[in-house]
């Protein structure tokens, strides 16, 4: 049997895959090294204009080298900033620019791991990149889909995500099962009920088996959002009081904590801003470290000791940050319940999606034969209770959480293109 041209490309808010179906052989790409998974993440050198990706970005940023890490890269499609640009080496690069950059990188790894040109590939896509914005989602789409086309994709097609990580699923299973899959990814939380089995499995044609789809804007990147809101930043002055009583200014603190506008932080005006608050605060010491935290433009390190800390709290009651860049010899100590506490609101959020899906497909909860977890932070213990504590007849399958989406695409890709 032929190996098929086409491929799947998984861009992802934290990390993205490329798969490529052949018989016999593993689906997934090796990208970085013999990683199969590229952390969507650029940093440019500021001396030489070297451009690093993925893990080599992390690492060159965290050498202290100077220059400029992008990550989050996904988070932009949708918003107004894609037309927006940035400052990099001196110079203005646009936003779609940047991601064609990093998606071009991604197409030339897989094409080298392949030994062979992709024209043609199937996309993946969260159900959707906007809330309640339809003609904002389909813009969305379109940034992407104009991109990949300027990268030297010709042909493309679009998936749903956790639809191809049904298509996975479902080349490992022997009988027919009704099964919701649970899509937890960096910037998304995406559900498909699709029932699946080897024999639908041969069909070109999948939209009867597909009985709903969903999503919501809530994913990993939210939840080290609000874990460093509410035990991070507190201890950079969030929540302090100014000499004269009122509370110290949050704005600051919110780019902080999100991982696309960290960059914000370091400009000229945020530097004024942090100063006349530091001037005028209460708890000077707290401001000192947020002071530092920015003359040392150290945010995206601090993000990824949050980051840390959350994969951490995914497996032990507590576990220690390292505050020593902004603070030497200091750690924090964080615990699983107020990781919990900090994320309620967004799990509860997600679980409501999940029952309206059902809902909307007119399923019982009795009817589910299995739950698919897939996506880098569908291991959130409180995440994972609380969507099993609703459907506890169904049985609990995890995937691939970081390379399920990928290989589904790819399978798909060799259906649609052959």
């Amino acid at each position: 049997m032929k190996a098929p041209r086409a491929c799947g490309i998984d861009f992802g808010t934290s990390n993205s895959t490329a798969g490529w179906s052949r018989p016999g052989l593993p689906v997934l790409l090796p990208l970085e090294g013999d990683k199969t998974t590229l952390p969507s993440v650029v940093f440019f050198h500021a001396e030489d204009e070297h451009v690093s990706y993925g893990r080599a970005a992390l690492a060159d940023y965290l050498a202290g080298y100077e220059g400029r890490l992008m990550r989050s890269l996904k988070s932009l499609l949708g918003t107004s900033m894609i037309d927006d640009h940035t400052e990099v080496a001196g110079r203005a690069l646009p936003f779609r620019d940047l991601l064609a950059q990093f998606i071009g990188e991604l197409k030339r790894r897989a094409e080298k791991a392949a030994d062979q040109p992709f024209s043609q590939a199937v996309l993946g896509r969260p159900v959707f990149f906007v809330d309640d914005d339809a003609a904002a989602d389909r813009r969305a789409e379109n940034t992407l889909a104009e991109i990949a086309h300027a990268v030297g994709l010709k042909d493309i097609a679009f998936q749903y995500e956790p639809i191809a990580a049904a298509f996975d699923y479902e080349s490992q299973i022997t009988r027919e099962e009704l099964v919701l899959v649970v899509d937890i990814g960096g910037g998304t939380s995406d559900f498909a009920l699709v029932r699946l089995s080897p024999e639908r499995a041969r069909k070109a044609d999948r939209r009867d088996d597909i009985l709903a789809s969903g999503g919501v804007h809530i994913g990993g990147t939210d939840f080290d959002k609000y874990l460093s809101l509410a035990s991070v930043m507190p201890t950079l002055g969030l929540g302090s009081l100014l000499q004269s009583g009122l509370q110290v200014p949050s704005a600051q603190y919110f780019n902080l904590a999100t991982w696309h506008t960290i960059n914000q932080a370091y400009s000229r005006k945020s530097w004024s801003q942090i100063s006349e608050i530091r001037r005028d605060a209460a708890d000077k010491y707290k401001l000192d470290r947020l002071q530092n935290l920015v003359r040392e433009r150290a945010g995206h390190w601090l993000a990824m000791q949050v980051e840390a800390a959350k994969i951490a709290l995914s497996g032990t009651s507590e576990t220690a940050m390292d505050l020593g860049r902004i603070a030497p010899g200091e750690t924090l100590t964080l615990h699983r319940p107020d990781f919990d506490n900090a994320i309620s609101e967004l799990v509860d959020t997600v679980a409501r999606t999940v029952m309206a899906l059902l809902q909307e497909a007119g399923i019982k909860v009795g009817d589910l034969d299995t739950v698919f977890f897939t996506g880098g932070s569908s291991g959130v213990p409180l995440l994972r209770e609380q969507i099993s504590a609703l459907l506890p007849q169904a049985r609990s399958v995890e995937g691939d959480r970081f390379g399920s989406i990928g290989a589904g695409l790819a399978l798909d890709a060799a259906r649609k293109f052959g």
